[in-house]
């Protein structure tokens, strides 16, 4: 039979066919000696061992579309990040990190800010002029007073998205708006250290709509980027992309050189200081971690 994996837990995969029947299944040993271990979003072929208890076992993988590491999920079709504008308050560089690691897989991502309601209106300005000037897609939304529900349906809709975020930025009660087959449980935020309690502890596919899905993944409170060269990183800052062939020099860190393009549009403000300042440290972080 076919099926596509839903869930991953423990070595067991969850298997919903196209008789909607979802299936507990373990993987054949060959994956493990072949070093390919299913993904949530696997198309596989699956062989029944059990009817009536519903379980069966993996015999094969489908070529992937893609696949990520974090989360680890496959045949993406784009991704949807979810930071809160306050409360917890955004970490920016926390964010780039992630659009990094999606601009390496070429997977365009929507930048999500839940919780508008609590922030004015000049502040929701700026987060949005911050990336729109990279290229990538704003939202501003409300989970709670159920603000921009409509506009986040309208981006999914179609399409297989990975939702990822930090914890506590309203992640769960989004996706509980946008479906009701499965509850996601809610958490809060440490008044104390503003962080929010992890509720999602692995990635899982829903189906919002007809022929819309997304992942539901695990909350991140750090992702590692220095495993890249330092000369790398520019290529997942789409604005530098935009500026950096009219730099002087042939190989342009764009931080100490002169006649640099990439600087010149920071000056004349087509990229956001934010963005770049972070380039700047990160590139450093790259530099560090290859020296040692």
């Amino acid at each position: 039979m076919q099926g596509i994996i839903v869930k991953g837990i423990a070595g067991f995969y969850y298997v919903r066919c196209t008789d909607g029947i979802v299936y507990e299944c373990k993987a054949k040993g060959v994956f493990r000696k072949d070093h390919k271990k299913p993904l949530v979003g696997d198309l596989v072929s699956m062989e029944i061992l059990d009817q009536d208890k519903s379980q069966g076992h993996i015999s094969g993988i489908e070529d992937r579309k893609n696949e990520l590491i974090r989360p680890a999920v496959a045949n993406v079709d784009q991704a949807m990040v979810i930071f809160a504008a306050a409360h917890p308050m955004p970490n920016l560089g926390l964010l780039d990190r992630f659009l990094i690691q999606m601009e390496q897989y070429n997977i365009p991502t929507v930048i999500c800010f839940n919780k508008a309601d609590l922030v004015s209106d000049a502040d929701l300005q700026y987060l949005e002029q911050i990336y729109e000037k990279a290229g990538y897609r704003t939202v501003l939304i409300s989970a709670k007073k159920e603000q921009g529900i409509d506009l986040v349906r309208d981006i999914l809709r179609g399409k297989v998205t990975t939702v990822a975020g930090p914890s506590g930025v309203g992640k769960s009660t989004l996706i509980n708006l946008l479906q009701d087959r499965v509850i996601m449980e809610t958490g809060s935020v440490s008044e104390k250290i503003e962080r929010g309690k992890h509720t999602t502890r692995h990635s899982e596919l829903l189906e919002i709509d007809r022929d819309t899905f997304i992942f539901d993944t695990p909350g991140f409170s750090s992702l590692d980027v220095s495993y890249l060269l330092p000369e790398e990183l520019e290529n997942c800052f789409p604005e530098m992309r935009r500026y950096r062939d009219t730099c002087r020099f042939l190989g342009c860190a764009h931080i100490h050189e002169p006649d640099c393009g990439v600087k010149r549009a920071l000056a004349l403000g087509k990229m956001s200081k934010e963005r770049y300042d972070d380039y700047v440290n990160l590139y450093a972080e790259c530099k560090n971690k290859r020296r040692y």
